[in-house]
């Protein structure tokens, strides 16, 4: 392998970007080193409160191919060994970046900029918010190679398409067009590709422009909320909500909204 970073990660101002940066392999994100070079990106963006949103996408014109065919079909990375080695390699590979996404707490954007094919499809999923391009297309289709979601898609796909929807994805691993994920509700815009980073940096830029602990704290909420009874729910909000009123970004938001001004904001 060259010497060539899998990824790319920018900063500008409180929002960053993170492309996949491997148009031979049309950006796949199993490999070793991709997932080392995503998780430890996931992990500086959590610790450092500077940065209030984080575009995903893909260069090229595939936002991501998911798993690395020609590995498959070798048997090699990942996919090598018996089915205890395949199992451990999934553990201690792809299924890290479901895991670190879950956990940041840093509002995600996914910009689908093509293609979004098997783990690829479901690393857009496993951001917070999703925007495509008219080229983008969309493909649950593990089931067409003879594997299964193996990296949280049959977790993620239904809660964002439901349950029927989820099932003729995933069965038939045909893929749909970008107007058809925004009716089923998987993307939330469409538009002109050269129109892509631009939409998604305006979204990031209205998500950073609120309090960034309240920000962090609402994400991990929803998160929370998906597997926790109501009662459960209510007493985490209840609890995040204690330790937000303390804040001075708390104190300075209801004072800039009642001077009718912006805020200013340190995440303190």
């Amino acid at each position: 392998m060259s010497g060539k970073s899998p990824i790319r990660f920018e900063r500008d101002g409180a929002i960053a970007t993170l492309t996949v940066d491997q148009p031979e392999s049309m950006n796949a994100i199993t490999d070793e080193a991709t997932v080392d070079a995503l998780c430890t990106v996931f992990d500086e963006v959590q610790r450092d409160t500077a940065v209030r949103a984080l575009i995903i996408t893909g260069a090229g014109r595939v936002f991501s191919s998911g798993g690395n065919i020609k590995h498959m079909r070798d048997r090699a990375g990942t996919f090598a060994g018996n089915a205890i080695d395949v199992r451990n390699g999934y553990r201690r590979g792809v299924q890290r970046i479901p895991r670190a996404l879950f956990e940041l707490e840093v509002p995600t954007i996914a910009a689908v900029n093509g293609p979004a094919i098997g783990a690829g499809l479901d690393f857009a999923l496993m951001c917070d918010l999703r925007v495509a391009s008219h080229n983008a297309t969309f493909a649950e289709s593990f089931v067409r190679v003879g594997i299964i979601p193996g990296d949280g898609g049959a977790w993620f796909l239904p809660r964002i398409v439901g349950w029927a929807r989820a099932h003729e994805m995933a069965l038939t691993g045909a893929a749909i067009d970008a107007p058809t994920a925004a009716a089923w509700g998987m993307v939330s815009r469409v538009v002109a590709p050269e129109d892509l980073l631009a939409t998604a940096r305006t979204l990031a830029e209205q998500v950073a422009a609120n309090p960034p602990l309240a920000v962090r704290l609402t994400k991990r909420l929803l998160r929370e909320a998906q597997t926790l009874a109501l009662g459960p729910s209510l007493e985490l909000a209840a609890a995040y909500q204690g330790a937000l009123h303390q804040t001075e970004d708390h104190h300075e938001a209801v004072t800039a909204m009642l001077e009718k001004r912006s805020g200013r904001f340190h995440a303190r």
